[in-house]
């Protein structure tokens, strides 16, 4: 079998007519690059050149460079590619992250990293906790941003922050002119809208009137829609109500108890792809550095 390093050097020998330029160029000695023009003329059978300058190839040798310029040119493409892709520098990313994370702290982070690898491909799942962990221990995504996963999920939970519930209602109401922080007897005569978010609080008030509600809604917009319609209140984490539609307001609850845990989502027992691995770890530290803008208590 001839290497392809061999071929390398009948090529560039070829091109510059000479085996001294050629082997400059290779960082090789003439006498190894001599030597291996001799090993693939053994291997072959015949000459590859017509004379000892190396100035003009014979039928064979034309027959080996052309085959060679094409299959050194495919490999070094092909090597491009995957150090590119090993660097953290080129595929496809692929992302699913609460609507609260996907809308106030990704595409900063994004705008960054994209940036620097020209070319990538990014796909992001604006979707509830629930669904978060499915996708990403289904392995339909690279990483997930959300909640912490039930117990028994095949996840790795890498916390990021901690983030408050905040009760949202109508600006034109009673209830938001209520001096705050609000404990659960006053909302007790109010309707709550229970959505994915605020399904696992565990505070005895909240479970009390929650199993008063009648309306569940699982998507944000149309939680929130239904809010601005009068239908009720609803608790939704701190982060989720920084850009709340015009006429409604989110309040402080007293219990302190009423907060999430946001964290990276990876699939266990999985090596992670160089780009996920490298969006994990930039996400962390711009996080970090935001923090403080964004009134979020870091892990």
């Amino acid at each position: 079998m001839i290497r392809l390093e061999a071929l390398r050097a009948l090529v560039t020998v070829a091109e510059n007519g000479n085996i001294k330029d050629a082997a400059d160029r290779l960082h090789r000695t003439p006498s190894a690059v001599s030597m291996t023009l001799k090993q693939i003329e053994d291997r072959l059978g015949g000459p590859l050149f017509e004379a000892d300058r190396k100035q003009s190839l014979s039928g064979l040798g034309q027959l080996v460079y052309d085959r060679s310029v094409v299959l050194l040119r495919d490999y070094d493409r092909a090597m491009e590619v995957i150090a590119t892709y090993a660097g953290a520098r080129s595929g496809k990313l692929r992302l699913a992250a609460v609507p609260s994370v996907a809308v106030n702290l990704i595409p900063l982070a994004l705008q960054t990293f994209v940036k620097q690898r020209p070319g990538l491909e990014i796909e992001l799942f604006d979707t509830d906790s629930t669904e978060v962990h499915h996708l990403v221990e289904s392995g339909q995504v690279d990483l997930g941003f959300a909640g912490r996963p039930r117990d028994g999920a095949t996840l790795t939970f890498s916390p990021l922050f901690t983030d408050p519930f905040r009760l949202v209602c109508r600006s034109d109401t009673k209830l938001a002119a209520h001096k705050q922080p609000l404990a659960w007897p006053d909302l007790a005569a109010q309707d709550i809208i229970q959505n994915e978010a605020c399904r696992g609080l565990t505070s005895e008030g909240f479970r009390a009137l929650a199993q008063k509600s009648s309306l569940s809604v699982r998507n944000v917009s149309s939680l929130l829609a239904m809010v601005q319609a009068g239908m009720g209140i609803t608790l939704l984490p701190a982060l989720a109500t920084a850009a709340l539609p015009l006429g409604l307001c989110a309040l402080t609850l007293a219990d302190a108890s009423c907060f999430r845990t946001v964290g990276i989502l990876t699939p266990c027992n999985k090596v992670q792809s160089p780009l996920a691995k490298a969006f994990h770890s930039f996400f962390s530290e711009d996080l970090r550095k935001r923090a403080q803008a964004l009134s979020l208590k870091l892990i």
